[in-house]
């Protein structure tokens, strides 16, 4: 189907293929070889498994860099959709299919604004690359993360990155990310004693143990947040207990929560807490802690004040930048001390049967990405000249 629009083509072309996190499927290949055409240099970072690409153009001054990730998360049940999920259709100016808004469509027009800004700036100042992983919707332990303890190796630094996630909530624009909260995980295992369920006496049920102390956990409040962060949250997202008989009292339950903080808490903090609380009610627990990101936030600065610039010159006035939404891959280049604003198209469909994204609003994001980056490039050459 030719739908008239390079982005539009780019993005179908992408949903085609079937990239369930952390497969590729050919995606990182296609744009790579756009882009060498392009003139840009294409370097692959892969590892374990799992495709990453860099790639760039221009040699020296402040580094842009759009972030985006080509896998995307199963189907569900194929007999809910509409239309196959990666078979993609146009039905009213939308474009249906698995990755459609997160975040293929903000990858195409990525890709399609770097083509044309360095068309029409072959001499730009700067270096101008877009940074892309196949598993941002999976583990991410051999994406981003990888990738960016590569580049502290080697002395690379990303002084600005837009990261393509879709933060629109009603319109495109509406709403933009300085921040993300950070991401603390829970692996409680509670032991008691195995036994008949018309025997309680001889048995001691881990459920029954740790029922209150998790309840205790649920109402705690554990921060007021602050003003760029909400309150710590705290949500448990599996119980695992039982032989699967219904007669006998499991001998241990495993339960696996989640903290998502701003930085009114610190991690330390959150684990001392909670453990207090297992100890209170004399439970014989063992508990494993995993961070999978820590908090950050872009300050006031050139990047959130071009993006807020850019924005308005396209016509979209009112704009909300917030810290809201889960993690993103921000949290790895966060650590490079980089500048992020993810911007990308409504979010009101991913993850979700008939995920679809529409195209006007992918032709008016590639225009935007072009425009900020030449925004942000030539304001930094002009402030480091001055």
């Amino acid at each position: 189907m030719n739908i008239g629009s390079e982005i539009a083509e780019l993005t179908m072309d992408l949903c085609r293929r079937a990239s369930v996190t952390p497969d590729d499927a050919g995606c990182q290949d296609l744009i790579a070889s756009r882009l060498q055409h392009a003139g840009f240099v294409v370097e692959p970072i892969d590892a374990g498994g799992v495709r990453n690409l860099w790639a760039w153009h221009g040699s020296v001054g402040p580094v842009f860099a759009f972030l985006g990730h080509t896998d995307v998360v199963p189907t569900g049940d194929l007999a809910e959709w509409t239309s196959p999920p990666f078979e993609p259709q146009v039905r009213d100016g939308l474009l249906y299919a698995r990755g459609a808004a997160d975040m293929k469509g903000s990858v195409a027009a990525m890709v399609v604004a770097l083509e044309r800004f360095v068309a029409a700036q072959p001499a730009h100042p700067g270096v101008i690359g877009l940074l892309l992983t196949s598993d941002e919707e999976g583990d991410a332990t051999d994406g981003i993360r990888h990738v960016v303890d590569e580049f502290l190796r080697r002395g690379q630094r990303i002084d600005y990155c837009v990261v393509g996630e879709p933060s629109s909530e009603l319109v495109l624009g509406d709403r933009i990310r300085i921040g993300r909260r950070g991401s603390l995980h829970g692996h409680l295992k509670v032991r008691g004693v195995q036994g008949h369920v018309a025997f309680p006496e001889k048995a001691l049920n881990p459920i029954h143990a740790v029922a209150p102390a998790l309840a205790e956990l649920a109402a705690i409040r554990w921060d007021g947040g602050n003003a760029h962060f909400p309150p710590t949250g705290f949500q448990i997202s599996n119980i695992h207990g039982g032989t699967g008989a219904y007669n006998v009292i499991p001998g241990d339950v495993c339960i696996d929560f989640n903290f998502r903080f701003g930085t009114a808490s610190s991690p330390e903090d959150l684990m001392r807490a909670t453990e207090a609380v297992l100890v209170k009610h004399d439970l014989d627990y063992r508990i494993i802690w995993e961070i999978s990101g820590a908090p950050f936030l872009t300050a006031d600065g050139l990047l959130r004040e071009a993006t807020h610039a850019v924005l308005q010159s396209h016509g979209i006035t009112e704009t909300i930048a917030d810290t809201g939404g889960g993690t993103s891959d921000g949290r790895f280049i966060a650590t490079l001390g980089s500048q992020i604003v993810e911007l990308g198209p409504v979010n009101a469909t991913i993850h979700k049967i008939d995920e679809h994204v529409c195209l006007g609003d992918l032709e008016a994001l590639g225009r935007i990405y072009q425009s900020l980056a030449e925004r942000v490039l030539l304001v930094d050459r002009h402030s480091s000249t001055s």
